[in-house]
């Protein structure tokens, strides 16, 4: 039995490398030799045991790779082309892809979750941090990279570029709006750049790290708030002279920034939340208005599917968004267990990790 390297989940606090069998392809999936990943803050849930999946899987959901072996009945590719695959892979049959929520495909109550949607790789099926990942329904996810591209041009488009951009697209961001992103992680970033790319006037990025926030200027920020210096809810109210943000993207999952999202929102505008949540949120009365006050809360899960991905792509090639400077350290496969100790405790400056077989 041909075997792969692969970084495995064991326990809390413990993911490694070990050896796994290379998958058997099936008849409508495909093969990739993985040639460069990442790992997200979803897999940093994981690592601590935040999120639940099950032993010995392998984790990531950010791949970038070269098909290796085509199932039978899968048309339209070839062997040997670059592709890559969205975090969330959609059958394209499901009752939530015909109601157009192809995110939420697959939706149950697995690990006591109701809704884990399309989200598989490193969570309900073997991941794509190792040398080889199986992608199922191949004709729905695989997208060919275009000529020129490079990996890392292309490695934040599977989640991270995908997931910010729908926090503007959520968030209805108009031309004209200000917008106000808490925390630029790699996904708040992305969701800065996005806010610019729907025509926003006046964006706020708003965290506490230098680094951050002057990368949020590049991508796209008119202003910036550092959250360690005084409050932030006063900081941008004073920024839109009390009228407050017509969209406030949350992108970091705590009750601290839920609520100042909250807070900093006019009357009739709208929080749009990306932060995955280990806790529960609650919700305060005076910042909700009593109820009144016609706002909207809305939720994204990243939007995968290949034609997701060609977009995305396509905005990467026409270089409206240069988002390669947000891979600030590269490691080898053999060394991601060092990976993991720098990005889960954020040292060195670190945004994303290209990983390399």
């Amino acid at each position: 039995m041909a075997m792969m390297k692969a970084a495995i989940f064991v326990e809390p606090n413990r993911i490694v490398l070990d050896d796994k069998p290379i998958p058997e392809v099936g008849p409508l999936d495909a093969l990739l030799r993985i040639t460069t990943t990442t790992i997200c803050g979803t897999d940093v849930h994981i690592l601590k045991g935040e999120y639940p999946v099950a032993r010995g899987l392998t984790i990531g959901h950010e791949p970038v790779g070269v098909i290796e072996k085509l199932g039978s009945a899968v048309t339209g590719y070839r062997e040997g082309q670059r592709v890559i695959a969205g975090a969330i892979t959609p059958s394209g049959w499901s009752n939530a892809c015909l109601c157009g929520q192809h995110s939420q495909d697959g939706a149950g109550t697995e690990h006591g979750f109701k809704a884990i949607g399309g989200w598989k790789f490193g969570n309900t099926i073997d991941g794509c941090q190792a040398e080889y990942v199986l992608v199922p329904d191949a004709m729905v996810n695989l997208a060919p990279v275009p000529d020129g591209l490079t990996d890392e041009q292309v490695l934040m488009c599977p989640d991270i570029m995908s997931t910010g951009f729908s926090g503007a697209e959520n968030g209805k961001v108009r031309i004209g709006d200000t917008v106000a992103v808490f925390a630029q992680g790699p996904i708040g970033l992305c969701a800065t750049a996005g806010a610019r790319l729907s025509g926003a006037s006046m964006i706020i990025g708003v965290d506490m790290l230098p680094g951050r926030l002057e990368m949020a200027r590049k991508l796209g920020a008119d202003h910036v708030v550092d959250a360690s210096q005084g409050d932030v809810v006063e900081q941008v109210m004073q920024l839109t002279g009390g009228r407050g943000v017509d969209v406030a993207i949350e992108a970091l999952g705590t009750q601290k920034t839920f609520e100042a999202a909250l807070r900093v929102l006019r009357p009739g505008g709208t929080l749009s939340s990306l932060g995955v949540y280990s806790s529960d949120l609650t919700i305060p009365l005076d910042a909700f208005a009593a109820g009144l006050g016609d706002h909207r809360i809305v939720t994204g899960l990243c939007p995968g599917g290949k034609e997701r991905m060609r977009r995305l792509m396509s905005v990467i090639a026409s270089g409206r968004v240069d988002l390669g400077a947000m891979v600030t350290h590269r490691y080898k496969l053999d060394d991601i267990e060092a990976a993991y100790d720098l990005f889960s405790h954020q040292r060195d400056g670190v945004l994303k990790v290209a990983i390399t077989p």
